[in-house]
């Protein structure tokens, strides 16, 4: 059961704080100030346990990168091999994304700030993507995909999954509805891209 905000450790509720805003407004857009009112402390307060914005940051980017992990470690553990595991792990990001829009928005947010943020983000999420490498390799030679660069796949795949998960006003402007009916068929039609795109039959 998860404590209430209020009982939550002062360190806990700046970070969370942090992540949103981060996530939503950006990181230059995002000022200590506005951090600390959220969470209802000083400045000073947020000071003490984070010394910069920028070592803000980066405990931000410990904590996503591990939320992520855990995410789709969970969604694909026991999970056979095929389309099926892409599917868990489509799903796991859909449920981020519904639970916490702010976490993907700052996935995203990281990726347009350049070095060192996303230096830092490459290098925690670097195990997930060799485990999926090691996955596209092994479809390959089952003869289940067609053959492809499985670094260049999987990053034309997180291009095409963290941007239909972050990009709200994009999927608008081609008459998409925000909602549990809208978002259920956006992950439908994306898994149905995806299965054609890795050549799954």
């Amino acid at each position: 059961m998860t404590a209430p905000v209020a009982l939550r450790p002062t360190r806990d509720r700046i970070l969370e704080a942090a992540m949103d805003r981060f996530g939503s407004k950006g990181f230059p857009g995002t000022s200590l100030d506005e951090i600390a009112a959220d969470v209802g402390v000083r400045k000073q307060t947020v000071l003490y346990w984070f010394p910069s914005k920028d070592e803000l940051l980066a405990a931000a980017i410990d904590h996503i990168a591990g939320q992520l992990v855990a995410e789709i470690a969970s969604a694909i553990h026991g999970v056979g091999m095929g389309f099926i595991r892409v599917e868990a792990t489509v799903k796991a990001v859909f449920r981020t994304a519904v639970r916490r829009p702010a976490l993907l928005g700052l996935v995203r947010e990281l990726n347009r700030l350049g070095p060192p943020a996303a230096d830092q983000l490459t290098a925690l999420l670097a195990p997930l993507v060799d485990r999926a490498v090691e996955f596209l390799d092994a479809e390959m030679d089952a003869g289940r995909i067609r053959r492809a660069d499985p670094r260049l796949t999987i990053a034309l795949v997180y291009a095409t999954v963290v941007g239909v998960a972050t990009e709200p006003e994009a999927l608008r402007a081609v008459g998409w509805k925000p909602g549990v009916v809208g978002l259920r068929r956006l992950r439908t039609e994306l898994l149905a891209y995806l299965r054609a795109a890795l050549g799954y039959a």
